[in-house]
Formats: C-alpha cells, sequence, structure tokens
C-alpha cells in the first residue's frame, strides 16, 4: 500500500463520508487532531478507531498539546498543564525538582493522549527564548539559557515516551530568536551564525532522543538569506541533518501558516524539495469542512509518495512506539500537583 508522505487533519468531531474515502484514498502518513476535533472522551476515542478504520492500518494519531496557550484538549474536559516556561522558573530554582516535574508532567499529558490513541505530540518546543522573543514562542519555550532548554526538552521527551507518545521537537533550527508570528508574517532572524550556535545545539543535544522534528517558518540570514528553513535546503541539509545531525523523520510546520507565501501545492513541493520527509497542514483558519478538504487533497497532491530515505525515516518512527508504563497514575497525579503547587502559586499559573 502506497502512503503519501503528508499528515492531514479533519473538519469536525467525526469524519464525514466524503472524509473517510479522501482518508481511505489518499493515504496520508499520519493525521492530526485539531481543538474542532476534541470534544469529549468518549467521542475523541470513536474518531480515532474511524480514522484508523477509513486509513486500513495502525497509523499515527498527532495532536498539539504542549500546556499552557497551545492544548488542543482543554478543560473541564481534560486536565490543564502549564506552560513550558514555568519548568523553566522551577528548574531555576532547583534542576532536580524542575527535570521531575516536567517528565511527570508529560507522563501524565502522554497518558491522556494514549488512551484517546494518540500517540504523537508535536511536542516539545526546543526553542531558545530572548527578551525579544514574539509571544507566538513566548512562555511556550523552556527558558533563555540552552542548558535549561536541554534539560527539560529531554525531559519532556522521556516522560511523553513513558506513556507510549512519541514527541516530536521543534522548531528546527531554532525560532526563539523571531520576532514576528510566522502564522501571519516570515520572521526574519539577523543573528550572526556565531549566535545561533546556541540555538543549534540545543537541537543537537536532544537529535539522538527525538524520533520527528518540525522545522520553522523562519529565514536565518546568517545560513541562507533567500529561503525559510521549511524551504530551504540548505539549511535542512548543512544545519538540521549536517550541524546538529537529525536523521529522524523531520516534518513541516503548518503549511496553513501564512509565512511561505504561494499557493498550498508550491508550499508543499518546495518543502519536500528542499529535503523534508513528510508535509504537514492543519487548516486551523477554515471552518468550512468543504474548504478544509479541498486544502487536504492540495497537500496530498504536493507531498507524493513517501518512499525512499523519507519512508525509512518513517518505518523507524513506528518501530519506537512503546506500550504505556505499568505505573499507578493517581500516585503520579499526586506526586506532580504537589511538586508544581508551591511554583504556579507564584507564577500566578
Amino acid at each position: 500500500m502506497s502512503v503519501s508522505a503528508c499528515i492531514l487533519s479533519v473538519s469536525g468531531p467525526k469524519l464525514l463520508p466524503e472524509e473517510f474515502l479522501f482518508l481511505r484514498e489518499a493515504q496520508p502518513w499520519g493525521v492530526i487532531l485539531m481543538g474542532r476535533s476534541c470534544q469529549s472522551r468518549a467521542q475523541v476515542r470513536a474518531l480515532t478507531a474511524e480514522i484508523m478504520e477509513a486509513l486500513g492500518r495502525e497509523a499515527l494519531i498527532f495532536i498539539d498539546q504542549e500546556g499552557g496557550r497551545v492544548a488542543r484538549l482543554k478543560p473541564p474536559v481534560w486536565e490543564k498543564f502549564p506552560p513550558a516556561a514555568l519548568y523553566g522558573q522551577i528548574y531555576k530554582q532547583d534542576a532536580e525538582i524542575g527535570v521531575q516535574a516536567c517528565t511527570l508532567g508529560h507522563h501524565l499529558m502522554g497518558h491522556e493522549l494514549s488512551q484517546l490513541r494518540i500517540r504523537a505530540d508535536c511536542a516539545p518546543c526546543c526553542d531558545l527564548r530572548q527578551t525579544t522573543t514574539h509571544d507566538a514562542i513566548g512562555d511556550r519555550a523552556f527558558g533563555y539559557d540552552p542548558e535549561t532548554v536541554i534539560q527539560l526538552s529531554s525531559a519532556a521527551l522521556a516522560g511523553l515516551q513513558q506513556a507510549g507518545v512519541l514527541g516530536c521537537i521543534k522548531h528546527m533550527p531554532g525560532q526563539g530568536r523571531a520576532t514576528a508570528d510566522s502564522h501571519y508574517d516570515l520572521p526574519r532572524i539577523a543573528a550572526t551564525a556565531t549566535e545561533l550556535q546556541a540555538d543549534f545545539s540545543i537541537f543537537k543535544a536532544v537529535a539522538q532522543a527525538a524520533p520527528m522534528g518540525m522545522t520553522g517558518h523562519v529565514i536565518m540570514d546568517a545560513i541562507d538569506p533567500d529561503f525559510p528553513a521549511t524551504i530551504s535546503k540548505k539549511i535542512i541539509e548543512e544545519i538540521i541533518r549536517g550541524r546538529i545531525g537529525f536523521d529522524g523523520l523531520l516534518m513541516t510546520d503548518d503549511l496553513g501558516m501564512d509565512a511561505l507565501g504561494g499557493s498550498l501545492q508550491q508550499r508543499g513541493r518546495r518543502a519536500r524539495e528542499a529535503g523534508c520527509d513528510v508535509l504537514l497542514h492543519c487548516s486551523g483558519f477554515l471552518k468550512d469542512p468543504a474548504a478544509i478538504l479541498n486544502e487536504m487533497r492540495d497537500v496530498a497532491d504536493a507531498a507524493g509518495a513517501l518512499d525512499g530515505l523519507s519512508l525509512q525515516r518513517a518505518d523507524r518512527v513506528m518501530t519506537q512506539l512503546e506500550a504505556p508504563r505499568a505505573v499507578a497514575i493517581d500516585d503520579l497525579q499526586t506526586e506532580y500537583a504537589e511538586l508544581i503547587a508551591p511554583y504556579q502559586s507564584r507564577a500566578g499559573v
């Protein structure tokens, strides 16, 4: 069975008949759930089962669940987890507790996902925060120094893995210096090559522990002043694959964001030609199911078949799926709450 080199979304809490047929025909490598598709535990479980039925195989279902502002599963149905920055604040006061809290928090978050048959999370955000960082990243970043981000990103990946969920490091090779929101504009990073080494060092340190990575829609003048990372062959080959040494599956950030310009098909083809293994598209700006389906068709057409090294990387990802660890979740929840309560109250989270 030929699989398409893309991760696509669906329009709502259940598959429409035309979406079921599309998934069966297009065979995207994975499916990502947006907030519009998450209403209740029973509903999400039914939806993920329906997606698997349409695909006719066990595929990865993704979600953006970082904690803080970026959470598709929201209260009161699901627990609210803090933004990454809180773990960074804890780490600065007590590194051991910071790592422990981050691991536990992501384990609990991953547990909620795996119970829904969601086995891949677009997290953690490994970007190095600056005083000028745009709020589009902001408190999604763990901290302002590489060591903090490395230790807590590693903890987040480990916590998710303990729950049977695969993480995806983002936004490669670093979006923390962006002063614009790539949902609407194309950020341009003017940092020197020497300064960017701090950003790259984080991804290099966690590359071996991460089965998947996501590009950032940002231009780095010192590396490639003409193309953003997602469609820059130079950045993907020389920095992400070369200097950082990442050999996992590389996906684009959402192609529906306005930073890239051009049509969806143009964006997708350029990303694949530059070296991205898989195209990610969420249709986050749309509400009309027909319009969403049309966009998905465009992205699937641009993606082409998953083959060669990209297929090998995708197959390797699937071999890294593990069953969730058998643990007493109630005990973990109690331990986690006791760990972070003092820091949450101080931070006003």
